[in-house]
């Protein structure tokens, strides 16, 4: 296989069965879509879509200092996450740059589970590997031992209840448990990046396949539908959730992106991008950059990322991420905007869509917020 033909995963042949359109995603053939993006989209929204997520790159940290590791090498508290619980995190350059953000999952007393975007993946090895030395601890990847399957939406609980035995009541948001799914040994985890109720199941490649088809089977009556890429995109867009190349990147410290809270100070120990990150910090607090910002367009015109964010002639931002979205059934996009004009209500922002400003609202994030 050249080094350019793109990896596939476990359960590459189904999505071709199912007609989906593939697509090239950070050196990945992934399904952009199976039908109608819009249809995916109201499913997870209403009841329930299965995504293939077998892109996404699995890191395990084990030993008797994986958590002093994991303390050093990323900028959350990960010591003190208990043992079945995760984490959102991420990890930095010494310059405070975010290299990746991360979900950790703790399987044990001395064992990790870090999850990695899947194009900085060998970006996030490297760098655990490399920050590994002198600690009583061994990073492993383990990219090739898992599938990753989501059942995300309001039905998704109920789906995954008729095919396990496992207390999903008892599951709480950014948790993970052993069990059995369909007879398939699976670490269920209740997270997602949708906005919706949800878990994602890791599994053996080999068992990915059966475990798809259970779950369609089991979610047909419930209107399961699979879901691509697309979908996804614009659901976490509308959930108001950061993707990296788009709202985070090495240029920009975790309180330019508005996630100073991830930054953990009070922690034991030193850390990766500890001064830079205390530097910027006491930046954000005295002179604040760029603040992340929802739009709403009052036409029909969709931003993309890049595109020029205006008000009174000036430039004041720029879009990170636009699309439009199927719930508010109209374009939104995220965007970095002066603090001027990063208020709600703020009137006369516009975006420069091939040369003409298109009015736009500025509004809180997220968009949508799911009823609990």
């Amino acid at each position: 296989m050249s080094s350019t033909e793109p990896r596939r995963t476990a359960l590459d042949a189904l999505h071709r069965s199912l007609g989906a359109t593939m697509t090239d995603f950070a050196g990945w053939d992934m399904p952009l879509r199976y039908g109608s993006e819009r249809d995916e989209h109201n499913a997870v929204r209403t009841k329930a879509g299965l995504f293939d997520l077998s892109h996404m790159g699995e890191i395990t940290v084990t030993g008797p200092q994986a958590a002093e590791l994991l303390n050093f090498a990323l900028v959350g508290n990960i010591a003190s996450v208990g043992v079945g619980r995760a984490r959102y995190t991420m990890i930095c350059q010494a310059d405070g740059g975010i290299l990746d953000d991360l979900i950790v999952y703790r399987l044990g007393e001395t064992e990790y589970l870090v999850v990695a975007n899947a194009s900085n993946a060998q970006v996030v090895l490297d760098a655990l590997t490399g920050r590994a030395a002198g600690f009583d601890a061994e990073v492993r990847d383990d990219r090739d031992a898992y599938a990753l399957i989501a059942v995300q939406g309001p039905q998704a609980p109920g789906i995954l209840a008729s095919l396990t035995d496992a207390d999903l009541d008892g599951l709480k948001y950014y948790a993970g448990l052993p069990g059995t799914v369909a007879g398939v040994p699976a670490l269920i985890a209740r997270t997602g990046y949708t906005g919706e109720d949800g878990f994602e199941l890791f599994v053996a490649p080999s068992d990915a396949e059966a475990l798809w088809q259970a779950l369609t089977k089991a979610g047909e009556p419930a209107g399961l539908v699979p879901c691509g890429l697309s979908c996804r995109d614009t659901l976490r867009l509308e959930a108001g959730m950061p993707l990296y190349g788009h709202e985070l990147s090495r240029e920009l410290t975790p309180f330019d992106a508005g996630l100073g809270r991830v930054v953990k100070f009070e922690k034991e120990g030193d850390f990766v991008g500890r001064e830079a990150l205390a530097e910027a910090a006491t930046r954000a607090a005295e002179n604040p950059p760029r603040v992340l910002v929802g739009l709403i367009a009052e036409g029909r015109r969709v931003p993309r990322a890049g595109y020029a964010v205006v008000a009174g002639g000036e430039v004041i931002g720029e879009v990170t991420s636009g699309a439009p979205s199927p719930t508010l059934g109209r374009p939104i996009a995220m965007a970095y905007v002066d603090p001027a004009h990063a208020t709600p209500g703020t009137a006369g922002v516009g975006v420069d869509i091939r040369g003409s400003h298109e009015p736009y609202e500025v509004v809180a994030l997220p968009f949508y917020k799911r009823q609990k």
